[in-house]
């Protein structure tokens, strides 16, 4: 038993396994057919990617960033150099896939271009909804084009080789784009789950 939850890679694929099955025991609830099948597993992917998302949304600003100043400067490169790259490696990613799986959804559905203008009515479930995959939009572009360009200088990953200055003008930027960030998925998961479009 020990040597099973020891290996992640095992855990999640058994968990992966178990999720399909259930899809598959339960898909009579959404649908029918294959359309519902393939929509019951992006709805899964959505919100297993949404759930890491932002959950190491609020690990950084909840726990990693309040905490960065009280750690002694000997004991950072720990954080630095092991724990944050991989944390911005499944943020990033988490990110990304959360809005293509979201965008997968409601085209497969039939209301992603009207959810994406605001072609409802009034404040109706399209307009909620549209107005929640505009605010993952915002946050995920912050994910890609402010906060991973600055924490790439910042823990100096990859070819970012970057000086004690621009890193010092990086890390602002990138607390301010993670707060927006945080700002946002408050409303943000109010509308993603206050929609309710079946």
């Amino acid at each position: 038993m020990a040597k099973f939850f020891g290996n992640l890679h095992l855990v999640l694929a058994v968990g992966l396994v178990a999720a399909i099955a259930v899809i598959m025991a339960f898909t009579g609830w959404t649908g029918e057919g294959g359309k519902a099948i393939s929509d019951d597993v992006f709805r899964w992917l959505h919100t297993f990617f949404g759930i890491l998302w932002i959950g190491l949304l609020y690990y950084l600003n909840f726990v990693q960033v309040p905490t960065m100043p009280a750690i002694p400067a000997e004991q950072k490169g720990a954080i630095t150099g092991h724990i944050a790259p991989k944390v911005f490696f499944f943020f990033r990613y988490a990110a990304l896939l959360t809005v293509l799986t979201g965008l997968t959804i409601a085209f497969h559905n039939g209301y992603g271009a009207q959810a994406l203008t605001f072609g409802g009515t009034g404040a109706d479930g399209i307009n909620m909804i549209g107005l929640g995959m505009w605010l993952a939009i915002i946050m995920a572009f912050n994910v890609w084009f402010i906060i991973w360009p600055a924490q790439k200088k910042i823990l100096n990953l990859g070819a970012t080789e970057a000086s004690a200055e621009e890193k010092a003008a990086a890390a602002p930027r990138a607390l301010a784009a993670s707060r927006t960030n945080l700002l946002l998925s408050l409303p943000m998961l109010y509308c993603m789950v206050g929609a309710n479009l079946g």
